[in-house]
């Protein structure tokens, strides 16, 4: 690798990472404080929390391998955390697709007798979602460190030789789980902006057909404008985890540096989306900074 190249692929890892801890974390003081003062939690409040943590979490995860792609750190180091790594993005996915849900069921309008459960009980299910979620990537990660190590391990040491040579007789069953596993969290994510979206447009066609001026147009189109972008990461997060396990990448190319970093602003760029996005968000971010300037 050359050392131009070294250089900035290292100041953008840690652009990257500072970005995503300071978002995330102005996200967890934000409902941490409103936790203290209301001694309550809204359900988005307790997803978005929960979300952000998976998130720091992830920043520092993605950052640590961003240190063993430059030779900085020895290999060993993400081996080691890889178990880890896979919870928290599962975790992490899971989260994500509640969250895309939550929205779905609050904006969209659907005329349907289980649209119309959920829209009156999303807000008690959260928690239970979340903890289900816990679960789920808890037993996953246990099944996974016990049944699949052997082939996760191999891959890792594959990706990080010097002599890299792709492995024919790896079995591609493992593979095939790993990817299966992801594939629930997408689908459902792909459901609710898909509802959204179609809800939306409905309502927006309906607003002009009657000659009337929609006045939850904008905070629509914000929701809408934040579901998809996230959309876009979410799916570039998927393909490159997916191109990592394939072994389809070539470690130190181009491709791996551009996936590489894919994957560090899928989760600083989502949460600089959710603090614009979010009215309450962001004006407690305006003034947590304003405080910040007058300590100063």
């Amino acid at each position: 690798m050359l050392e131009a190249h070294f250089i900035i692929f290292l100041l953008w890892a840690v652009m990257q990472s500072l970005t995503g801890v300071f978002a995330n974390g102005i996200i967890l003081v934000v409902n941490s404080i409103a936790l203290v003062r209301q001694r309550r939690l809204a359900s988005l409040d307790l997803l978005l929390s929960c979300l952000a943590t998976t998130r720091i979490c992830m920043q520092v995860l993605i950052f640590s391998i961003h240190l063993v792609a430059l030779s900085l750190v020895k290999e060993s180091v993400f081996i080691d955390n890889f178990l880890i790594l896979m919870f928290v993005n599962e975790l992490g996915l899971w989260f994500a697709t509640w969250l895309g849900v939550f929205y779905c069921v609050k904006i969209a309008t659907i005329p349907h007798p289980i649209f119309f459960w959920l829209k009156m009980r999303i807000s008690k299910l959260v928690p239970w979602l979340i903890l289900g979620s816990l679960l789920h990537s808890l037993i996953s990660s246990g099944l996974q460190s016990k049944y699949m190590w052997s082939f996760y391990k191999g891959v890792i040491e594959n990706y990080f030789s010097k002599n890299r040579t792709k492995t024919e007789d790896t079995p591609s069953e493992p593979f095939y789980i790993f990817i299966a596993e992801l594939m629930p969290p997408l689908l459902i994510f792909l459901v609710a902006v898909l509802l959204l979206v179609f809800s939306l447009g409905r309502h927006t066609q309906q607003m002009r057909t009657m000659g009337t001026r929609d006045p939850c147009r904008n905070p629509h189109i914000n929701a809408l404008l934040s579901i998809l972008s996230f959309l876009i990461l979410y799916f570039s997060h998927y393909a490159v985890t997916v191109l990592f396990c394939a072994q389809i990448v070539q470690f130190g190319s181009f491709l791996f540096l551009l996936c590489m970093m894919i994957s560090g602003a899928y989760p600083a760029g989502h949460s600089i989306i959710l603090i614009l996005g979010n009215a309450k968000l962001k004006q407690n971010v305006r003034l947590f900074l304003l405080r910040g300037k007058c300590c100063q």
